[in-house]
């Protein structure tokens, strides 16, 4: 039997697959108020993700083509994808060099 996401064709990411193995091997047991941490959870990514600020922004049209292209192969809007680079950003997501 195919595991659901073989089907899917889902890429994953390291740090995710180790995360899908350790569920599938049971080490992860139900909270016992899980309505409610889901309830927090849900709460929380839609303050989070609510877009209530609008900006304009001047950027190379070689980076803009280049942003466009990884949103499309990501299977974004390029404005939705240049909203969650800029999300990861602000989050601390990203390591700075230099």
């Amino acid at each position: 039997m195919k595991k659901k996401r073989d089907v899917l064709k889902v890429k994953l990411e390291k740090e995710e697959e180790e995360l899908l193995k350790s569920v599938e091997r049971g080490e992860w047991k139900t909270v016992d108020n899980a309505e409610e941490e889901a309830a927090f959870a849900k709460e929380a990514a839609a303050n989070s993700l609510r877009k209530d600020e609008r900006i304009t922004l001047r950027i190379s049209s070689v980076d803009l083509d280049r942003l466009k292209q990884k949103a499309a192969y990501k299977g974004l809007p390029y404005q939705t994808f240049i909203a969650s680079v800029l999300h990861e950003y602000a989050a601390g997501h990203f390591t700075e060099i230099g």
